[in-house]
């Protein structure tokens, strides 16, 4: 397997290789030396508000496949834990609701909702016992804004990247958003991960792929600004779209800003509009297919319909039509790799900086 090179001088560099989005050795090895080392937003759905409630879930169903728990504990803080008992391996929760005890329904270990081994049947004679490693594994968990983040090895400090988010949106009543299943969605895309991630990271194709939201923002003025394991894509309206309401204090001040679309390593991106906020999680399940879910999270539903925040079933769609021709392209036998444009594709080429220092460590 050839070693992932991407030069830091944009104006050199050259992007991933086709083989990249087509190698199921890439994509095996991406389980572990990117998604286990970086972070995950989990959909609770408000099911962990409360102490003691607790909410079983498989991180990446059909790729990581790792069976979890996040719980509430008595002092209302939030945690994660393996949902694999330390015994023989049971699966230890299997349904959401409010625990005081765990106990697994295979042999009756049982386990305080802090993760810690409390009592075993049949084990007085039992020497050496118990260890630490009776007790649930714990895996990193960060809260934002009512929103649960986990990792199962980070490699990075999630909360900078918040205060990242926090410098621009903060300012928005994230907490009180309200969650709207029947606007949320979920897309089957035929086309590898990265490469929808590809396709969001650039706004180059805006005038070309989606001629109603091209409409309301200025291209010209549209702007990409790269952090270390994120990036914001800025969005700039004009006086006749709905624009951020912002405060003399704020870094955007006197700019009519549309949007913020915030792309978190690897496959994460948040999406603010005035109406709220649209998440969207890229999930891999083959080297040539992916699912997508859109999670919609309203501020104030009179400007849904409104500005850069309009449309996003027709904006996705227009997105899958493109990256699905890109999946068809890359399997060409004269195409190996292509160009980034300096001032447009600075997005997509931290992107695959990042894959190179992930894959290559």
């Amino acid at each position: 397997m050839e070693k992932l090179l991407i030069d830091q001088d944009i104006t050199t560099a050259a992007t991933l290789p086709a083989s990249f989005y087509k190698s199921i050795e890439y994509f095996e090895l991406s389980k572990e030396k990117v998604f286990a080392n970086s972070w995950q937003l989990i959909e609770a759905a408000g099911n962990v508000q409360q102490a003691e409630d607790v909410f079983p879930f498989n991180l990446l169903p059909g790729f990581l496949n790792e069976p979890l728990v996040l719980i509430r504990d008595h002092s209302s803080t939030l945690n994660c834990f393996s949902n694999v008992c330390t015994h023989r391996g049971n699966l230890l929760v299997h349904h959401p609701g409010k625990y005081r005890k765990l106990t697994c329904n295979y042999h009756g270990r049982r386990f305080n909702i802090d993760g810690r081994f409390e009592s075993m049947p049949e084990f007085s004679e039992a020497k050496d016992f118990p260890r630490a490693c009776e007790d649930l594994h714990k895996v990193a968990a960060i809260e934002w804004n009512g929103f649960p983040f986990i990792s199962l090895q980070p490699e990075f400090d999630f909360n900078n990247v918040l205060s990242i988010m926090d410098e621009r949106v903060g300012f928005m009543p994230i907490d009180q958003f309200e969650f709207r299943s029947e606007l949320s969605r979920e897309y089957l895309v035929n086309a590898n991960w990265a490469l929808y991630c590809d396709n969001y990271l650039e706004g180059f194709h805006v005038p070309y792929v989606h001629p109603d939201l091209n409409k309301v923002l200025d291209y010209k003025q549209y702007k990409t600004i790269l952090y270390d394991y994120c990036n914001l894509q800025v969005g700039v309206g004009d006086d006749a779209e709905e624009c951020f309401d912002l405060r003399e204090n704020h870094v955007d001040y006197g700019n009519k800003i549309a949007a913020y679309y915030y792309w978190i390593f690897p496959n994460m991106m948040f999406n603010f509009y005035p109406w709220g906020l649209s998440i969207n999680i890229v999930k891999p399940l083959s080297i040539k297919q992916c699912k997508v879910t859109f999670l919609t999270y309203m501020y104030d539903e009179s400007k849904y319909d409104k500005g850069a925040g309009a449309l996003l079933d027709k904006v996705e769609r227009e997105d899958e039509f493109v990256v699905e021709n890109v999946q068809r392209g890359i399997n060409s036998r004269f195409y190996t790799s292509g160009r980034f444009s300096p001032t447009r594709e600075k997005g997509v080429h931290h992107f695959h900086q990042l894959l190179s220092k992930f894959f290559n460590r």
